[in-house]
This record gives structure tokens, C-alpha cells and sequence, in this order.
């Protein structure tokens, strides 16, 4: 398995296609559904097909087709199994009219939904769903996955995604889907090295009660494999620090500069707090710093576009980035893709947007997406380890993108290697990143 799969927009599809058999890749679209269909539900006889006009609803005419066989039965009403045909790659704003009760009308069903390419009413370009839409259990998408069926809130409405061969051949695109083959990419310590030249990572935050955010950064930096941390804390802190993280060095917040000087990278903001005299130092760490630096939490607050001597890479969930972007949570839900797309933009700066769909993009460049994790990692803490295992792969020296991406994967591999998969805490994930790494 290759460290990206490419996810088609609806235009980068059409393209695929051009010059191919029309007729022959729909007659392969129509038998991959009604195939999956007797493979996922074999008891079912009593099938309802919902087929639009376009190319979506010959793929389900031709999967009827398929199934009108002995032992099948197309039916209206009481259907064992539903095939959505109604729109295909091409939908853009909301379905209308009679097609949005048909939609409606299928949630409404309560018996299994095989979606043919995309659910009906998502937009495949970017996941947006702007009025009705289908909610499948298994969605068959064909020659490749479409990006709505990885950006939320599209994700959400595709149940499990299978993808079917038609007979053509790859085509670039812009975006693309992390696997587990990336974490193959992170440099690994050599017996060359030794815990400076294998990376060190400067932690600023800890303020009084958020000192466990500091400390699962810096924790999650050593178990993601540099050589060495320093966390720079307010002096209140630090007793409570030597505690929680006894392999690091611990300086007062006032030093950070000094200590920068001897770091590989920077990761600001875990447990920082929101003091004016915190905004400053956050000001002039990533002003003034000429190293690498991941950016979270209270850091985020009230930032500020600028110059950046170095990369930066922003770790923003949902509302974080609607107050950087001057916009509503729930306008950062919906239109996912665009909003962190903009915020790369705007910060010139590589943007990871958090959730169970992890988005990284970076400057003038394409998405990529990271789902690999369980929705446990829904966590207090989660966050400040991402930080952590960022700044790592940067003290590394990967390319920041790559960097961010890569700790997506290893956080949420790490879900399921911990011992507690349910009740999951981010100390959990923190222990369970070296056998995420291990592979």
C-alpha cells in the first residue's frame, strides 16, 4: 500500500474517464453494486433502486439488471435493501423537488442503504452537504475515492467505503488520503546519533493548572523519538513539572529564548494560558524564532498572520479556527475544505483542522486527509499530544506538511494499539505511540 491514495474531485473524475468506453465502464460500475450487494447482504431478496437521469442512475439501472435474476425481486414498498442512484459526482448546492423527498424518503426507509459512487445530496468535490442527503451504510465509489467521501460532513453520510475497478487507469490529483504507510517516512534514531542530533523539542506553556498540557507534549515528543525536551514554564510550575515529566529539562518561561537557541523546534502553547504577558511571548517566539514551530491551544488565540521566519504549522480544531478566521463553528463544520484551505492561506502556514477527518493543507498546495483513528481520541489532552508528536517529526527534519500529516497517523494508530480503546485518555495514546511507530 502506497503512503497516499488519491481522492478524485468530481472534475478530476471526469478526466479519468475521457476516452473510454462509456458503456463498458457502466456495465462495470452496475455489476461492482449489485456484487457488493449479495456479498454484504445475502439474505436479501426484495430490492428498491432510486435512479436518476445521469451516468449515477445507469450504474443502478444496470445493478438492477443484474440482480432481476432468480430469487430477486425489484420492488416500491417493504424493500430488504435500497440502492441510492439518484445523483452522482456532479450535484453542486442542494437536491430539489421531488428528488430531496426521494432522499428523505430513503433515511426514512429503516433498512440498509447501498449508495452507488456518492450518497445523494454530497457534494463529492468537497464533502459539503447543503440540504438532503442520503445516509448509506456502504458506499461503492468508483475507480477511486472521492474527496467527499473523506471530508466531513460527507464522510459521515457514506458508511464504509468500497472502491471498484472499471477498467481505467490512474489519474493525478490534487488531494490525497493518508495511510499507515507514511508513519515508514518518519527518519528513525541511527547509532550514529545521540539525544541532541536526534532531535530536541522546546515545550512553552504549563501555566498553573494546565501544567498536564506541557507535560503530555513533552511526553508525547520523547515517545514519538527525539532525544531530548525542555519544557519552559512559569516558575510556579515547574515542582509540578519535575513530577509529571522526569525526563525533561525544565526552564522558567522567562528563558524561552535562551533555550531556543539549543532547540530543534518549537512547540507553543500547550496549557500557556491567555495572559497578556503569555500573547506577547507567543508573539515574539514565532516573530523572532528561526526554528520550525507548532503552533496550539492558547497560542491560537487572538494569532495573528505575519512573517514567518521559519515553518509554521497551526493545530486548530474547529473553533479555533472559526475565531481565526472570523467565522462561526458551525461554518467551519460545513464547509471544512474551504475553511482550512483558506486559513493555510491566510497564515502562510501548514493548517492541520482536527477531528475525527483530519485536514492538513499547507500554502498553494493540495489537502491531506488523515482518518485513521477512533472516536475515543474525542479526548481532553488529545490535542496537546498531537502537538507533541508534531513538533518530533519536525525536529526530524520532515517537510511540515508530511510532518503534521504523519502525526495524525501516528495519534491515531495509536488509538487502537492502546490498551484502553473505550475510555480512551490521552495519556494512553501518549504510551501506546511507540508501538504505533513500530508498525
Amino acid at each position: 500500500m502506497a503512503e497516499l491514495e488519491p481522492l478524485y474531485t468530481a472534475d478530476e473524475m471526469k478526466a479519468a474517464e475521457a476516452g473510454h468506453d462509456v458503456d463498458a465502464m457502466m456495465h462495470r460500475a452496475g455489476a461492482a453494486v449489485a456484487a457488493e450487494l449479495k456479498r454484504r447482504w445475502p439474505d436479501a431478496r426484495r430490492i428498491a433502486i432510486h435512479a436518476g437521469g445521469g451516468a449515477n442512475g445507469g450504474d443502478g439501472r444496470i445493478a438492477g439488471e443484474i440482480l432481476r435474476a432468480p430469487g430477486f425481486e425489484l420492488v416500491d414498498e417493504r424493500p430488504d435493501v435500497v440502492i441510492d442512484a439518484l445523483l452522482g459526482t456532479g450535484l453542486k448546492g442542494a437536491p430539489r423537488g421531488e428528488t430531496a423527498q426521494v432522499i428523505e424518503q430513503i433515511n426514512r426507509a429503516g433498512v440498509p442503504v447501498l449508495a452507488v459512487d456518492i450518497p445523494s445530496g454530497v457534494n463529492a468535490s468537497t464533502g459539503e452537504v447543503a440540504g438532503a442527503a442520503v445516509r448509506a451504510d456502504v458506499t461503492v465509489t468508483m475507480h477511486g475515492r472521492k474527496l467527499g467521501l473523506a471530508v466531513a460532513p460527507g464522510r459521515f453520510q457514506a458508511g464504509e467505503v468500497v472502491v471498484a475497478d472499471i477498467g481505467i487507469e490512474s489519474a493525478e490529483t490534487a488531494h490525497w488520503l493518508v495511510t499507515a504507510e507514511i508513519l515508514a517516512g518518519v527518519p528513525r534514531r541511527s547509532a550514529r546519533d545521540n539525544k541532541y542530533t536526534a532531535g530536541h523539542v522546546l515545550v512553552v506553556g504549563g501555566s498553573r493548572g494546565l501544567t498536564g498540557a506541557a507535560a503530555l507534549a513533552a511526553r508525547a515528543a520523547f515517545r514519538a523519538d527525539v532525544g531530548y525536551v525542555t519544557i519552559a514554564a512559569p516558575a510556579e510550575s515547574l515542582p509540578v513539572l519535575e513530577t509529571l515529566v522526569l525526563e525533561a529539562v525544565k526552564r522558567p518561561v522567562e528563558g524561552a529564548f535562551e533555550a531556543a537557541a539549543n532547540a530543534s523546534v518549537l512547540a507553543v502553547g500547550p496549557g500557556l494560558g491567555r495572559e497578556p504577558e503569555a500573547k506577547a511571548l507567543v508573539r515574539r517566539l514565532l516573530r523572532e524564532v528561526e526554528l520550525p514551530a507548532v503552533v496550539d491551544a492558547d497560542a491560537l488565540f487572538e494569532l495573528e498572520p505575519g512573517e514567518w521566519p521559519a515553518p509554521r504549522v497551526l493545530t486548530p480544531h474547529e473553533g479555533e479556527l472559526a475565531r481565526l478566521l472570523g467565522q462561526e463553528s458551525k461554518e467551519v463544520a460545513a464547509h471544512r475544505l474551504a475553511s482550512v484551505q483558506e486559513a493555510a492561506e491566510k497564515f502562510q502556514a501548514v493548517i492541520v483542522l482536527k477531528g475525527e477527518d483530519s485536514l492538513v493543507a499547507a500554502p498553494g498546495r493540495g489537502l491531506l486527509v488523515c482518518a485513521l483513528g477512533l472516536p475515543s481520541l474525542s479526548t481532553a489532552g488529545t490535542g496537546d499530544v498531537l502537538t507533541g508528536v508534531t513538533a518530533a517529526f519536525l525536529a526530524k527534519g520532515m517537510e511540515p506538511q508530511r510532518a503534521a500529516a504523519a502525526a495524525c497517523a501516528a495519534q491515531q494508530i495509536a488509538s487502537h494499539k492502546a490498551a484502553q480503546r473505550y475510555g480512551l485518555v490521552a495519556s494512553d495514546v501518549v504510551e501506546a505511540l511507540p508501538s504505533a511507530l513500530a508498525g
